[in-house]
Parts: C-alpha cells; sequence; structure tokens
C-alpha cells in the first residue's frame, strides 16, 4: 500500500450519521432460505453452529413458519423430504416450491421460465408478468441459462394443455399464495390481497379491470396505505382458490358494537361469501363477547353507583390481602367476567348493558371468603359514638374515612380495613382536613397537641380536651351554659 487520496462523495452532516460499519446482512435479510440450508445441515435455527452473526430470534422464527407452512421443516425445525427436495433446487423455498409443484402442472419448460423471471435481479419493464416473459424469450443470457438449470432440478413431466397466461399465474400464485389479490368493487386498479394489505396497479396497466391476479413483486412508498404491484398475472378465481387454499365456516366476532354469526367462503382476508348464520355455537358466541370486552374495554356494562363501589372495595381486599380475594383490574376482569354465566349468556351489546354487574362482581368472591366481605372491606365505618361514615375505596392500597376530629374522640386503635390501618382523615368543625393518619394511638400522642393549640382558639364552642384518647366522642359543639 502506498500514500494516496480518498474523496467522499457526501456531506460531513451526513458522514457523522452514518454507521461506523454496516448492518450485517444476517440482521435485516429473509432468512428462510437460510433457516432451510442449516435443516439440511442438521443445525434448525443455527444451533450449535459458531456464526460470525446469530440470526435474530424474531426472523428465524417467521423463516419457520414460512418452512413450516411449505412442508420443509417438521414442527420441530428438522428438514423433512420435501425440504431436502426444496433445497436441492437451489433457489428462494418459495420459488423452489413454486417449480416443484407448479411443473406436474404447467410443464416443466414453463414451471422453470416464469420461476427464472421471478428470482432474476432486475425488474421487467412491464407490469405484466405474461408480457415479460415473453420478452425474456427473444433475448439471450442469464436468463435461459438460469431456465435450463431450474429444468434440470425437476423431473421430466407430460406436456399440459395450459396457455402461457395460466400456467404463468398458477406458478406464480405458487410462489406468493398470500399475495393472491381481488379487485375491490367499482374500482379498475386497487385490490385486497389474502395477506390482508391493499395493492394497486399503476396507471395504464394492461392487467386494469382483472377480476384476480396473482402478484409476483410489490413495494410500499412511506405513507401510502397500499402498495404498488410491480409485476403481476392474470388468474382465474379457481385456480386462486385452488392454489391460496380458501376456507368455508361459520364465523362468530364482535363487529361494530355487537356480535355478528355468519357462515363465510374465504381465501385468506378476502371474503367471496357471507350467509347469515341463525344459530351460532354458543361457544363461539361467548367467544365473541369475550373479543368485545377485550377491545372496547368494560365501559360496554353498566356500571352503577353500587357496582363501582363493590369493585373498588373488591381491590382494596385484594391489595391489603391477596388470594383468594379476585383480582379487578381491568385485564383480570375481563378475562373473569369473560367466564361467568352472565356474561357467556350476552349475544350483543344491549345483553351487556342489561347485564346485573353488582351480582357478576359478588360471584368472583370464592365462597370462602364471601361472607366475610363486609367485614373486610365494609362500605361504613362506625366511629365510638356511633355514627357511621363512608370508607372511600378509589385507591385500593389506602382506603380512606373523614370525620371530625372529636367524632374520632374515644379511639385508641385504628381500625383495620382490608388488611390495613384505616387511612383516617381528620377535619376541623369546618370541615378542613387539619391530619391524616393511620395510626391513631400515636396521633394523639405526638400530632393531636399541635392541632388542639392551634384550633381551640378558633373553634371555642367544641371540646378539645388533652386526652382524646378517654374523651367522650361528640358531633356537637359544647352545650350552652
Amino acid at each position: 500500500m502506498r500514500p494516496g487520496r480518498v474523496y467522499r462523495l457526501w456531506s460531513e452532516a451526513e458522514h457523522a450519521r452514518r454507521p461506523a460499519a454496516p448492518e450485517p446482512e444476517m440482521a435485516t435479510a429473509d432468512l428462510t432460505q437460510v433457516a432451510l440450508e442449516l435443516a439440511t445441515w442438521g443445525a434448525p435455527g443455527g444451533v450449535g453452529l459458531a456464526l460470525l452473526d446469530p440470526p435474530p430470534d424474531a426472523a428465524m422464527a417467521v423463516a419457520g413458519q414460512t418452512l413450516r407452512t411449505l412442508g420443509a421443516v417438521d414442527d420441530a425445525g428438522r428438514v423433512t423430504d420435501r425440504g431436502r427436495r426444496l433445497s436441492a433446487v437451489g433457489a428462494h423455498p418459495r420459488l423452489a416450491r413454486a417449480l416443484v409443484d407448479g411443473a406436474p402442472l404447467a410443464g416443466r419448460r414453463r414451471a422453470a421460465e416464469v420461476v427464472a423471471l421471478l428470482s432474476a435481479d432486475s425488474s421487467p419493464r412491464s407490469d405484466d408478468l405474461v408480457a415479460a416473459l415473453r420478452e425474456a424469450r427473444g433475448g439471450h443470457g442469464p436468463w435461459r441459462d438460469e431456465v435450463s438449470r431450474l429444468e434440470r432440478a425437476v423431473p421430466d413431466v407430460r406436456r399440459t394443455d395450459l396457455t402461457d397466461d395460466q400456467a404463468a399465474g398458477l406458478v406464480t400464485a405458487l410462489a406468493h399464495p398470500e399475495w393472491l389479490a381481488r379487485r375491490r368493487p367499482r374500482t379498475e386498479r386497487t385490490y385486497l390481497l389474502a395477506a390482508g394489505t391493499g395493492a394497486e396497479l399503476p396507471q395504464g396497466t394492461a392487467l386494469s379491470g382483472a377480476e384476480w391476479i396473482a402478484v409476483a413483486a410489490a413495494d410500499r412508498a412511506p405513507g401510502r396505505r397500499d402498495a404498488r404491484v410491480r409485476l403481476a398475472v392474470a388468474v382465474d378465481q379457481a385456480t386462486a382458490l385452488e392454489v391460496g387454499g380458501h376456507t368455508d365456516g361459520p364465523e362468530v366476532t364482535w363487529r361494530d358494537g355487537d356480535v355478528r354469526a355468519a357462515r363465510v367462503e374465504r381465501l385468506g382476508a378476502i371474503v367471496l361469501t357471507e350467509r347469515p348464520l341463525p344459530d351460532p355455537d354458543p361457544e363461539l358466541v361467548a367467544a365473541a363477547v369475550a373479543e368485545g370486552l377485550r377491545t372496547e374495554g368494560l365501559a360496554l356494562l353498566r356500571w352503577t353507583p353500587a357496582a363501582t363501589n363493590l369493585r373498588e372495595r373488591l381491590a382494596a381486599a385484594h391489595a391489603g390481602l391477596g388470594d383468594p380475594w379476585p383480582a379487578v383490574d381491568d385485564d383480570a376482569l375481563r378475562t373473569a367476567l369473560g367466564a361467568t354465566p352472565q356474561v357467556r349468556a350476552a349475544r350483543s351489546r344491549a345483553d351487556l348493558r342489561r347485564l346485573d354487574v353488582v351480582a357478576a362482581l359478588r360471584a368472583l368472591v370464592p365462597w370462602q371468603v364471601a361472607g366475610t366481605l363486609e367485614d373486610v372491606v365494609p362500605e361504613k365505618i362506625t366511629v365510638p359514638g356511633g355514627t357511621g361514615h363512608r370508607v372511600d375505596y378509589a385507591n385500593p392500597e389506602s382506603p380512606t374515612a373523614s370525620m371530625r376530629v372529636q367524632e374520632a374522640f374515644g379511639w385508641s386503635e385504628t381500625p383495620t380495613v382490608a388488611g390495613r390501618p384505616l387511612r383516617l382523615e381528620l377535619l376541623s368543625p369546618a370541615r378542613r382536613v387539619v391530619a391524616t393518619t393511620g395510626d391513631l394511638a400515636g396521633f394523639w400522642t405526638t400530632g393531636y397537641p399541635t392541632v388542639r393549640s392551634e384550633l381551640k382558639g378558633r373553634y371555642p364552642k367544641h371540646p378539645w380536651p388533652e386526652d382524646p384518647a378517654r374523651a367522650v366522642p361528640t358531633r356537637r359543639a359544647k352545650p350552652r351554659p
């Protein structure tokens, strides 16, 4: 090496933002072919191999699922005989599947031609795959060499009577069944893919108006809802359904705020037919209602003040004592209520609104502790003078009751609620908070003398004894002399 000059063809600001080294291809690439190779080596997922860059778990999981769908590996990730056959083709497993399964149907030569076109690095000038195929046949070079190689990878089969259009559609659909697409109603160039995303053909395409297409290549620009189709071929519905594996069965879902039951024939996200289902399976209905609670929340139920109060009390019991008192946070309550007979019997939003939430909540409390509910989390606490004061359970970690200082006279021990001392807000005669405590005995000794000295002169008509723990509680001012 000798001294020289290096010219940077980008700005200094751009240079500062660049990574110190390129990201490893293993971290960004489609790992389906890599995963198949690893499986054929006897190392599914690369386990036991000293790889320079370990494959990302998420990408490898997606690759494994694709290979299982293709029948290339078993549930344990081990390669199957079919997987070895696909690996021997020397192409992406999806394209290898299209060649292996398409050759007996479309003919070995035509299947190899389509797969060679789909695997080419360069993009055809036309978005119409059949037009691109005919153009490729008129040329020479790498494409023809790849066709010959692919032909040798599969056995010879009898000739078929499929046209170029039919053969191209079949093989493309075999490579990407999730990219089979049907034209959206009242449009000429927009489609819904079986995978659930939208796609749009370019202006002036020869494929405009085709009811079904098999997409071979597409991309989506940032901010666009639909992908842009770069290469596709028209197919008939029979081919789409045969290759895509359509289903026909009952579907009970929560949709538009209610349970919808129908018998649906579909190809992935593409609904072919939908007929009302008058008598759906109760288990499916219950699952749909539970899904409604999950997605729309507990506001679907009618929360009366009594229901809200009981939920807060149960939350305090669970926070203070744990099991067997039930958790009633949103997630736990959605799950628990979804399993109750009351919710499982619901068939609509209206049924949920009629549900007795208090009864449903009480049903969640185990019988072992149900009889102690009023003792553990009482609605009111009675002070020594006999007056009841409501307990506020809005904060389950700290149930609170408010009362005038004089009403707590005679209480030497703080009452217990939900397994912990009750938080007391002690008020002045004007009902302003002057102290908050969970330890009355300590307050009478250390806090009360200060409160007494500050308020005795301001409220002379009210009693301020020196020993409040032994004094008579009262709600009233001193009687007039």
